[in-house]
């Protein structure tokens, strides 16, 4: 584990604390990142690890029931609401490793499945990079990543979770987690895009029945990243990054796509690995 400085998060609790470490927190991963970019999972329980966060991953969880709501499948996206609900209850808080899905449980979730327990599992949810600031991460040593990064905030965590400030709204200034915990890390410049809030065209079934419309959405996206001098794609929705990434290969265009998460290990490990070298040059000769 790192020897991380401890800081509070907003309930006075501070990060590896006795009383952070009595929490009991799920993590929970997206169908997608399970079956297509699990690496992003285990990225992040490196991070959660560093920052000493014990973190339970039940394995009964399953889908959080988006793509069938998306669908217009109702009454499959309750059963699945319900599974949620079962299994996550008795947690004191739920990370989720996307936007959308954490935006599908604090939104829809009550509706789906009416009910004070259904209410508290939502209430109790939250996207990754939210968690992590919201427990005082942003204020510590992040480590280095030599990288011009372009941030895509997507929709569901900048218009239903409000983690930021979509441009076609007047609301009082929100900061984006993931950009503070972005530009906490040493080297790691986030580069400015001209439109940073315009949505990459996935958008679930959107892009399997609007092809046309959600590539060139995409395409839109990736010019803005290029002009921008962006070497590294960053987001909190691995949906978001698959769609952007395929594009991107398919053009040629020399992108990274990283969860934010991803960066954070990233970055993390090579302040440990610096910490080892230093104090090997350092100690008794």
């Amino acid at each position: 584990m790192l020897d991380i400085q401890q800081s509070l998060d907003p309930a006075g609790r501070t990060a590896g604390s006795p009383e952070s470490l009595k929490m009991r927190i799920a993590l929970f991963v997206p169908c997608y990142v399970d079956q297509l970019r699990p690496e992003v999972g285990l990225a992040a329980l490196d991070v959660l690890d560093a920052f000493g966060f014990d973190i339970v991953y039940p394995e009964e969880q399953t889908c959080c029931g988006q793509a069938f709501l998306t669908a217009g499948e109702r009454r499959r996206a309750r059963s699945l609401g319900q599974h949620f609900v079962d299994v996550f209850e008795g947690f004191d808080e739920i990370v989720s490793l996307s936007g959308s899905c954490a935006a599908t449980v604090r939104r829809q979730l009550p509706l789906l499945v009416p009910g004070s327990r259904a209410e508290e599992v939502a209430g109790r949810t939250r996207e990754f990079c939210e968690f992590l600031v919201g427990h005082g991460v942003a204020t510590k040593p992040l480590g280095r990543f030599v990288s011009r990064v372009g941030l895509h905030s997507s929709c569901h965590a900048l218009r239903e979770l409000r983690l930021g400030n979509p441009s076609e709204t007047r609301e009082p200034e929100r900061v984006d987690p993931a950009k503070s915990l972005l530009s906490s890390i040493d080297e790691l410049e986030i580069v400015d895009l001209t439109r940073p809030d315009e949505c990459c065209g996935f958008g679930g079934m959107f892009s399997v029945e609007e092809e046309a419309v959600s590539c060139r959405m995409g395409l839109d996206r990736l010019a803005d990243h290029r002009a921008a001098g962006a070497d590294v794609i960053a987001s909190t929705d691995i949906s978001c990054l698959l769609h952007l990434d395929g594009l991107a290969k398919k053009k040629g265009y020399d992108f990274r796509a990283m969860h934010v998460a991803e960066i954070l290990a990233s970055s993390l490990r090579e302040a440990t690995a610096t910490a080892k070298v230093d104090g090997a040059a350092n100690g008794p000769r």
